[in-house]
């Protein structure tokens, strides 16, 4: 599957286009995050607390959100026939789909700029490149973006995809690390939570957020397979997409 730049860049400015229209998701996207870290904050009430959950956090919530913004968007666009109509075009679906996700890696990236700030000022330490964990939240809710653009070709309805949630994201929030370390859960669960991409993005985070090295060999790895499940969803995603709901 060839990408073509041009395809790919009109599909991302007309994305950004349709967000710029709808301030409510836009204000969903940015505020929600940093809310939600807040909340969690000072439910604690303790910063030695709100530092060991914040790594997940900041996995969890921006890569939570673009799943759920991104497979319904694309989803509407299906049913709305936009997409049936691009497709008579000379649009290939990898060219639809990159440029999805590259409208949605600017949405990410001022999302994660808004939630890490928010975490730097209530307080979360962070003993590596602060620049660095930007990146690695952008590359996670990403991975977000990537699964909701999979999921999407799946669902025929919004109410699907909520339903999705349950088999693409809780089983990885649960083994994640989130509520106990991976390496004290039951074997299986731990080789479970290794499949998972989001493991490997709370592994990267929490490694930037406690070491001072600027990359090490566990942090790239955690990178690697990141990018790696990224570009795999992206691909399958092409490959299983229709051109309208049945």
């Amino acid at each position: 599957m060839n990408v073509s730049p041009a395809i790919t860049a009109a599909t991302a400015l007309r994305i950004l286009r349709q967000l710029r229209r709808d301030p409510r998701t836009v204000a969903l996207l940015l505020v929600v995050p940093s809310l939600l870290l807040f909340l969690l904050r000072y439910v604690f009430n303790s910063e030695a607390i709100f530092n060991g959950i914040a790594p997940a956090m900041l996995a969890i919530f921006p890569f939570v959100m673009m799943f759920l913004v991104t497979s319904i968007a694309t989803l509407r666009e299906r049913q709305s026939g936009t997409l049936e109509r691009l497709m008579t075009l000379p649009t290939g679906k990898l060219d639809l789909l990159v440029g999805y996700a590259c409208a949605f890696t600017l949405v990410t990236l001022a999302q994660v700029t808004v939630a890490v700030g928010a975490a730097l000022l209530l307080g979360f330490e962070v003993e590596g490149s602060v620049a660095l964990l930007l990146f690695i939240a952008a590359l996670d809710a990403l991975l977000g973006v990537a699964l909701g653009l999979l999921a999407s070709a799946f669902a025929r309805t919004e109410f699907q995809v909520v339903q999705f949630m349950p088999a693409f994201i809780m089983p990885q929030v649960l083994l994640c690390g989130l509520f106990a370390p991976r390496e004290e859960m039951q074997q299986v669960l731990e080789a479970i939570s290794w499949a998972m991409p989001l493991s490997y993005a709370v592994d990267a985070i929490d490694i930037v957020s406690t070491t001072s090295a600027e990359v090490s060999g566990d942090l790239a790895l955690d990178v690697t397979v990141v990018a790696g499940c990224i570009l795999l969803a992206l691909v399958l995603a092409a490959a299983t997409l229709r051109r309208s709901s049945p």
